[in-house]
């Protein structure tokens, strides 16, 4: 490498840095009712129930218009645009979060060790210390993740016009994870960091995969999706776990409250998701109850590609 492509390589490193953790807009943020877009309670409220409402208004008008089944509604080039958004999106957010932590991690944890519960990078991941202010930069990236949370509402949509279906799981999915997302963020919530580090890896990949098969591209001939949801959903569960742990340890995580809150609302969604994979499988064999069993499973792995278009 030569020494102007060297210099040319500190700079892009030291932009990136800067536009994605030392910008004076993520230093200085602060979750404030009269300040932050989409921070009041009324507004979480309305928007997920104007959600759920039109959800519900263009199923109904489908059906009305159409009284075919089969029949979708062309979106031409607007689903692969959605993927590739999310998964950029998702990657920002993830490399912005990342960074913003090491930071935070470096300015701050001269504090920790004089406080009187002694701190390790580990455990402020998955434990805020007490009093800990919805500020700076990882809540900046926590608000970004935040107001994601709307423009991923959009596929619902999508999926209505496509397959003509609604998806209780999907709605309610949709909603929970933007209820979760806000209370990150009103009540300075332990466990966020790694949930948005887990979340959006895991997102980027999952979009990336849907931009490809929606530009043409083969598709996997197993079901990717619901893989990576099985991953993300571990992933959350080993996090509430060490939360747990570090709470009933430490003696206080900020925020458990909502945490507490928040685990049974994971909870929910995880058993829906049981409840959608086992269902899947199930009518998959009950179908073809005479298969031999290799045939059945690539049956049920079949069914399961067809039915995670609607996650």
């Amino acid at each position: 490498m030569s020494k102007s492509e060297g210099l040319g390589l500190m700079t892009l490193t030291r932009a990136v840095l800067y536009y994605l953790s030392e910008h004076p807009s993520m230093v200085g943020f602060r979750w404030s009712h009269s300040q932050s877009w989409g921070s009041t309670w009324s507004f979480l409220f309305s928007s997920i129930a104007a959600y759920l409402a039109l959800s519900l208004l263009l199923h109904s008008a489908l059906l009305l218009l159409f009284r075919r089944r089969d029949r979708s509604v062309p979106l031409g080039p607007l689903p692969a645009v959605h993927s590739l958004l999310m998964a950029l999106i998702s990657v920002t957010t993830f490399a912005g979060i990342l960074l913003s932590s090491a930071a935070e991690i470096r300015d701050t944890r001269w504090m920790w060790r004089r406080s009187r519960l002694a701190t390790t990078p580990f455990q402020w991941f998955l434990c805020f210390p007490l009093g800990t202010r919805p500020s700076g930069r990882v809540f900046f990236w926590s608000y970004v993740f935040y107001l994601s949370r709307f423009f991923h509402m959009v596929r619902t949509f999508f999926t209505i016009l496509r397959r003509r279906k609604l998806s209780f799981a999907q709605l309610f999915n949709h909603s929970i994870l933007t209820f979760s997302s806000f209370l990150w963020l009103e009540f300075s919530q332990s466990f966020q960091v790694l949930s948005i580090l887990c979340t959006t890896s895991v997102y980027s990949v999952v979009y990336g995969y849907r931009f490809w098969t929606a530009i043409g591209l083969p598709s996997a001939c197993f079901p990717f999706v619901v893989n990576c949801q099985i991953v993300l959903l571990g992933c959350n569960l080993a996090c509430h776990v060490g939360v747990l742990l570090l709470q009933l340890i430490k003696g206080g995580c900020n925020g458990i409250g909502a945490w507490v809150l928040n685990s049974v609302l994971n909870g929910a969604i995880l058993l829906l998701f049981l409840n959608f994979y086992f269902r899947t499988h199930k009518k998959s064999s009950s179908s073809h109850p005479s298969s031999p069993p290799a045939s059945a499973e690539a049956k049920a792995e079949k069914a399961a590609v067809v039915k995670e278009k609607e996650l």
